[in-house]
């Protein structure tokens, strides 16, 4: 190796030094800090969108979106701490089964890594990242908590972040006042929240909201780690 890349190198690996750091005094801040904004918050204003947002306690979202959204998005919340192998082993194995690429495996904690600290397009660098950030999170903030924050960041519509900014947008009401219809809509939703239109789906967004209305009927993904008697 050449002493000019050496000092490339070098460089580079003092910038991911001082990076990763950061975003470790950040974890540690957001134990007891709200985050001001997220990444993908930054993203948006940079692409001219006005943002709409304001946090809420977790007392304050309505049970029906906290159930929804964690059995939409990661059913086995409470029994992990960071990346659900045993999800990631399942669409691993649905692909092998059905020739495609393999669905998303994203937990909540990584979901949240990357909307707070990271890139949305997909890429193993990415990946790389967020995994030992999720088990980061996982391990600093207890499980209500890491719920809060990513209720509090992800994106419900360009530029609509947050429970209660898409419980104003979408249904002109409160996180805290959302329906269990309201909460099912939004969860469908989530995963594609630019093309999926929760105040007012289309044909595949009332379908699949019209599921996880049910699930939710029936009691949805255990929630003992969020809400104990």
């Amino acid at each position: 190796m050449s002493p000019r890349t050496n000092r490339v190198f070098r460089i580079f690996a003092k910038l991911a030094a001082v990076g990763i750091a950061c975003m470790l005094l950040l974890i540690l801040a957001y134990r007891y800090i709200n985050p001001p904004y997220s990444a993908l918050m930054v993203t948006n204003a940079l692409a001219g969108r006005t943002l709409k947002h304001k946090w809420v306690k977790l007392e304050d979202i309505s049970p029906y979106l906290v159930s929804a959204v964690v059995t939409s998005e990661d059913a086995r919340f409470c029994r992990h701490w960071g990346v659900d192998w045993a999800e990631v082993e399942d669409a691993l194995e649905e692909a092998e089964e059905t020739g495609r690429g393999p669905r998303g495996a994203s937990t909540i904690p990584m979901q949240t890594v990357k909307n707070l600290f990271l890139w949305q397009d997909r890429s193993y660098v990415r990946k790389a990242i967020e995994i030992p950030l999720a088990y980061a999170t996982s391990a600093i903030w207890p499980k209500q908590r890491m719920l809060e924050i990513y209720l509090n960041v992800a994106e419900w519509g360009p530029g609509i972040f947050g429970a209660q900014a898409a419980a104003r947008y979408h249904f002109r009401s409160s996180a805290a006042r959302l329906t269990r219809r309201e909460a099912a809509q939004l969860a469908a939703a989530l995963p594609n929240p630019h093309v999926r239109n929760a105040g007012r789906p289309g044909p595949k967004t009332r379908r699949l909201a019209r599921r996880m209305e049910q699930r939710l009927k029936k009691g949805g993904a255990p929630l003992d780690c969020i809400y104990t008697n």
